[in-house]
């Protein structure tokens, strides 16, 4: 299968909530990996395709949470594709220390 990523993606098992832009409901959900390019979220409530939404997580080794934003890329019945927006200085440095670490 030809992989078409252009970051390498590591896996993880975190608890995060996610909330859909314009929206006050914040749903939970588990972290199952990351990338520089996105994460995959286990939910039994996932978001229709191309919903932004705002994810907020602590990662390892991180002591405060991270408020990443996205745009639901795919989603299946127990999950969703999360690709991110633009993420700051702070976020993308724990992001690549997390999958260069488990390399």
């Amino acid at each position: 299968m030809l992989e078409l990523r252009s970051h390498s993606r590591t896996a993880l098992d975190v608890p995060v909530e996610f909330i859909a832009k314009g929206g006050s409901e914040r749903f939970a959900g588990r972290a199952r990996d990351i990338s520089l390019g996105g994460m995959f979220i286990e939910t039994a409530k996932p978001l229709p395709f191309s919903s932004e939404v705002t994810i907020h997580v602590t990662l390892p080794s991180q002591k405060a949470p991270f408020a990443l934003p996205g745009v639901v890329r795919w989603n299946r019945d127990g999950g969703m594709g999360v690709q991110f927006g633009l993420i700051g200085a702070r976020e993308t440095h724990a992001i690549t220390e997390l999958t260069h670490s488990s390399t």
